[in-house]
């Protein structure tokens, strides 16, 4: 299993300098256009388009977090610390 900071750190290794010269407002520009794609994957029922597509919007939102300098999973352990961050519980007991 990887952490949520290997994908992070992987992501800087490999495609950091040119995601800095590209900058925030483009690098997220390509994230919005992967969360599409994955929509589409969803659309068609694509089992194997679905798995490359989370890969892809997971692999640019850490891209994105790399360029604005933010530890994604710190990030996210400090705002969902295994319950919701609106009602506490785990699981959610938030009314829909």
């Amino acid at each position: 299993m990887v952490s949520v900071e290997e994908v992070q750190t992987m992501m800087k290794r490999v495609y950091y300098a040119r995601d800095a010269e590209r900058g925030a407002k483009a690098t997220y520009e390509w994230l919005k256009e992967e969360v599409e794609e994955l929509g589409g994957a969803m659309r068609k029922g694509d089992r194997d388009g679905l798995e490359g597509e989370f890969a892809d919007v997971l692999a640019w939102l850490a891209s994105l977090a790399n360029v604005v300098q933010v530890d994604l999973e710190r990030a996210v352990l400090k705002k969902y610390d295994n319950c919701c961050p609106k009602c506490s519980s785990s699981p959610c007991k938030c009314p829909f």
